[in-house]
């Protein structure tokens, strides 16, 4: 156990919620949330605060079109902003443009379906953070896949991709909006990828690629199962990651 006491991690619990810690500070938290109930029963209580929230307050749908537009055009007009030198008058209206760019994006995904992309890309983070990536460490999917019998109430598909450049690395045990789930990791270079898998009864949908705070995600829904893959790599190679495990189902 390490030495955050009670007082400090729950002051600090809305920050770790929110992803604003320093990454030594968010370590602590998890460390904590992992021996102490009572931290962590407050902190399972403020997820379901934050998830009631973002599904119950008014939405408007932005037009799809819009959508694709910020889509395609986030990464060019950002980059082509920051990189004029016009002065210091420039830094807001930067600023300003990414602001309506997040907005943009967050009003584009239902919000039903934002707790679990919201979810994801915690999960994800804190598997890098904790070091606890994998509880089973294997490219071999006929190693990972039988690992998760007795542990689930399913049985997610495990896929290895090495020719295609996307080798599995193993799997382990998640959660995510407090139901179990299924987790598999690839890598690509020295990208590591987040496979989130669980039962849904919502019908299937056709995969669609978002930007989720700083990182990129490929969600789809098929046979009674959700897919939700999550990585700071490039969006287009996720797709392609996404792509293959759709071919492969």
């Amino acid at each position: 156990m390490n030495d955050l006491d009670c007082k400090t991690c729950r002051q600090w619990l809305h920050g770790y919620l929110d992803n604003e810690l320093e990454v030594n500070a968010a370590a602590e938290v998890a460390e904590h949330l992992r021996h102490c109930p009572g931290c962590a029963g407050e902190y399972a209580a403020l997820r379901s605060l934050k998830a009631e929230v973002r599904a119950h307050a008014p939405y408007h749908r932005a037009p799809v079109a819009l959508g694709r537009l910020l889509a395609e055009r986030e990464e060019g007009l950002l980059h082509r902003f920051s990189s004029w030198s016009a002065g210091r008058w420039l830094a807001p209206v930067v600023s300003m443009l990414a602001l309506a760019l997040s907005l943009g994006f967050y009003l584009a995904v239902p919000p039903v379906e934002r707790p679990w992309m919201d979810e994801a890309v915690s999960s994800h983070v804190r598997s890098l953070m904790v070091d606890h990536l994998n509880d089973v460490a294997s490219s071999d999917r006929h190693t990972v896949k039988p690992w998760f019998t007795g542990k689930l109430d399913f049985a997610p598909p495990v896929f290895d991709f090495s020719a295609q450049g996307y080798p599995l690395l193993g799997g382990r045990l998640d959660y995510l909006q407090q139901e179990n789930t299924a987790a598999l990791t690839y890598g690509h270079g020295r990208h590591l990828i987040n496979l989130f898998v669980q039962p849904t009864t919502q019908a299937d949908s056709a995969a669609q690629s978002q930007s989720w705070r700083g990182y990129n995600l490929v969600a789809w829904r098929r046979d009674h199962l959700r897919f939700i893959l999550v990585s700071d790599l490039e969006r287009g190679e996720l797709q392609a990651l996404g792509q293959l495990i759709q071919q492969g189902l």
